[in-house]
């Protein structure tokens, strides 16, 4: 009995280290890359959601044979309360690769708006071309307690499309952390791609 109590706290404690908060929904879309692993979660502190991001790229290399493009590296969510949508002081990301910088800020523009739904921009796959992958990601902002999309957020990256929105997050919650699906450096002349796909956790208010 004792172990099975022992093992029952040690699992319990383990998925609350990974999800810290309550998730009521995750959001994902269908054209996602095909390569790499999920790496691990991250939130925003409690109370807190994401109203804006940022994008890791990699600047385009060349079209020489040997000049390997990944584009897309990391996602970064800005999070905020419903009453500041900057300055303090916490951003969130999952894994994400070394090349390229971090651009600027985007926002849902006003205090108390935050990201409640994505759509993924992909390179499809390109035989014995050089694949990107993941290329850009844009958002749906709204209040936190509305049920409309009031506007979208985001821009386009060098190859790919657009796929399908997600879902969205529920009335009373928005998106509060995320999840990477990234390929590692492959080593030689390998194709890199860097992000290939990313998942979106809806947390509720407090």
């Amino acid at each position: 009995m004792c172990r099975v109590l022992l093992l029952f706290s040690l699992v319990v404690c383990a998925c609350y280290a990974t999800f810290p908060r309550l998730v009521g929904r995750t959001l994902r879309v269908s054209n996602g890359g095909r390569w790499g692993k999920w790496q691990a979660p991250s939130f925003c502190p409690d109370g807190q959601f994401a109203s804006g991001y940022k994008l890791k790229i990699e600047p385009v290399q060349g079209f020489l044979p040997w000049q390997d493009d990944t584009y897309l590296n990391g996602i970064e969510l800005v999070c905020g309360t419903r009453y500041n949508t900057s300055g303090n002081g916490y951003n969130v990301s999952s894994g994400y690769g070394r090349l390229g910088n971090w651009k600027g800020l985007i926002t849902c523009g006003s205090a108390g708006k935050f990201l409640t739904a994505f759509s993924l921009q992909v390179q499809s796959n390109q035989g014995n071309g050089d694949d990107t992958a993941a290329n850009s990601v844009k958002f749906q902002c709204r209040n936190l307690n509305s049920v409309s999309r009031s506007h979208s957020i985001g821009d386009h990256g060098f190859w790919g499309s657009y796929g399908a929105w997600s879902l969205s997050c529920a009335k009373g919650s928005a998106i509060c952390g995320l999840r990477t699906k990234l390929q590692r450096p492959q080593g030689g002349f390998s194709d890199d791609t860097a992000l290939n796909n990313v998942e979106f956790y809806c947390c509720g208010s407090d």
